[in-house]
């Protein structure tokens, strides 16, 4: 399980994980869930593109991504949002199979980027992730704040001279990032649920910000190493056990909550 040739593995597992941890708190917070669906999509499109043309799919992934993000924004403010995301996120992913299709690799590489290969990363993918996972985490360290506030109270932020749309395009190309840095180890279909879930476990269960991204990173690491010890020891494919461990982390978190307000009632009585 923690042969050389796993090293790799591990690393870039540990890196979907916390980078997860951190941005998925607040796609939680804004009710962004159908957003970050959409974005990896984009990357899978543009991965798909670039395969068919014989380029970079990690560079194909950043710029696809981006350009989804740019036109979700764009759109999103002169109609409904949910419209938007759900025209985009049907076409990207109708053109990345044409794509894979056309280029002759479709099942092969579809596969790979709808459920992640990371058992087969690179270094140098591993040193992208890397600085794509670095230049996120500052982001977040400096748009916390801001986001938290148009998160949770978006017209005091305005009173107090906060430029939401700029705040939210910001967060929005945090997502692409994300979304590029992570489509190689879990996949367009799975970052879903490593984004969502585990976070919003850790939201339910903590009263602040600060100890929600703490226990939400805490639950992706965890979730991330069980899934690779798991997909290692039993050759099946690692989305299958991040998708459920992330439910299962999640329908725990829930349990929990409902555990405790039963007990808060009956010590009220």
């Amino acid at each position: 399980m923690f042969e050389p040739y796993l090293l790799n593995t591990w690393a870039a597992g540990t890196l979907v994980a916390l980078v997860a941890g951190v941005v998925g708190v607040f796609v939680v917070l804004r009710g962004d869930s159908f957003l970050a669906h959409a974005i990896p999509h984009g990357s899978f499109a543009g991965a798909a593109v670039a395969y068919a043309l014989g380029g970079s799919s990690l560079v194909g992934m950043g710029v696809s991504a981006a350009l989804t993000g740019v036109a979700v924004f764009c759109l999103g403010r002169h109609g409904r949002k949910d419209a938007v995301i759900a025209l985009l996120l049907s076409f990207l992913l109708a053109s990345g199979a044409l794509a894979l299709s056309l280029s002759g690799g479709y099942a092969n590489q579809a596969y790979a980027l709808l459920f992640g290969q990371i058992l087969s990363v690179s270094s140098s993918e591993l040193l992208f992730m890397a600085i794509l996972v670095c230049i996120v985490v500052l982001a977040m360290f400096l748009l916390a704040r801001p986001l938290l506030l148009t998160s949770v109270m978006e017209s005091a932020a305005r009173a107090h001279g906060l430029h939401t749309h700029a705040i939210e395009f910001a967060f929005t190309m945090v997502l692409a990032a994300t979304a590029t840095a992570s489509v190689p180890v879990v996949g367009v279909l799975l970052l879903f649920s490593l984004l969502v879930a585990p976070p919003a476990a850790a939201c339910a269960l903590c009263p602040t910000m600060s100890r929600a991204v703490a226990l939400s990173c805490a639950f992706c690491l965890a979730c991330m190493w069980a899934s690779i010890a798991l997909a290692v020891m039993t050759d099946l494919p690692i989305g299958f056990f991040v998708a459920s461990i992330s439910t299962l982390i999640y329908l725990g978190a829930r349990l929990r909550l409902k555990y405790l307000f039963r007990i808060s009632n009956e010590n009220s009585r």
